[in-house]
C-alpha cells in the first residue's frame, strides 16, 4: 500500500489524506528512541508498509531527517505540526506533502531520576514545542523553575538521566527507556502529523 490511496482508518480521529504514489521503504523522523515522532513514524510504517520489521530511522533534528529525504536515504519523513519550523518543509520545493493524520501522542509528564531528590527550584529540560505543558503539569509545590530547551522529549529524558537537569518534560516511552519516574499527572497531546516525500524530479 502507498500513501496515494485516500482513506479513513478505523479510528475516527485517524484520517489520512491523499498523497503521491510513493511506496513506503523507510520512514525518518526526530529521535532518539522514545519520542512521539518515533511513535508516529511507526504508525506510518505499519499502516502503509505493513510487512517486515519497521524501518524507522531516527535523527537528531527534523532538518537532518529532511536532508535524508532529499538524498534518498529514506522514502518518507514524519513531522509534528507543533514543530515551530514545520513551515520549512511545506515551503521546500524539493519536498512534497504526501499525507497527514491525527494521532494522540504517548503520555507526557514531568519525570525525575528514580528516587532522586528534586530541589525547590528545579531545572527542567523540554523540547520547545510542548513547553506550555510544564506550567500545566508541574506540581504546585514547585513555585519557580528554570527551563532548559533540548532537541526532543528523549533528549530531555537523557539530560535527567545524565544529571544535567533535575526534571524532564518527556513521554512515557522515554521515561521508561531512561529509567525515570513521573512526579506529575500525565496527558496526551492530540497532534496533526505531516508526512513528506521527495518532490518529483
Amino acid at each position: 500500500m502507498s500513501l496515494a490511496e485516500p482513506l479513513l482508518l478505523a479510528e475516527p480521529r485517524l484520517s489520512v489524506l491523499a498523497g503521491r504514489d510513493v511506496p513506503v521503504r523507510s520512514v525518518g523522523t526526530l529521535g532518539p528512541a522514545g519520542t512521539s515522532s518515533e511513535q508516529a513514524a511507526r504508525h506510518v510504517w505499519h499502516t502503509f508498509a505493513g510487512v517486515g520489521a519497521p524501518d524507522v530511522r531516527l535523527f537528531d533534528t527534523y532538518e537532518e531527517a529532511g536532508d535524508a529525504l532529499r538524498s534518498g536515504a529514506v522514502s518518507h519523513v514524519v513531522v509534528a505540526s507543533a514543530y515551530a519550523n514545520v513551515s520549512d518543509f511545506y515551503m521546500d520545493t524539493r519536498l512534497a506533502l504526501a499525507g497527514a493524520f491525527i494521532r494522540d501522542t504517548p503520555m507526557y509528564g514531568i519525570a525525575r531520576r528514580r528516587g532522586a531528590a528534586v530541589p525547590p527550584r528545579p531545572r527542567i529540560a523540554s523540547h520547545p514545542a510542548p513547553l506550555p505543558l510544564v506550567a500545566q503539569l508541574l506540581p504546585d509545590r514547585f513555585t519557580a523553575h528554570e527551563t532548559v530547551k533540548v532537541t526532543s522529549t528523549s533528549a530531555a529524558a537523557i539530560a535527567v538521566r545524565d544529571g544535567e537537569v533535575d526534571l524532564a518534560l518527556t513521554t512515557q516511552p522515554s521515561a521508561a527507556a531512561y529509567d525515570l519516574e513521573f512526579i506529575s499527572r500525565t496527558r496526551t497531546i492530540r497532534m496533526l502529523w505531516s508526512v513528506f516525500t521527495a518532490a518529483p524530479a
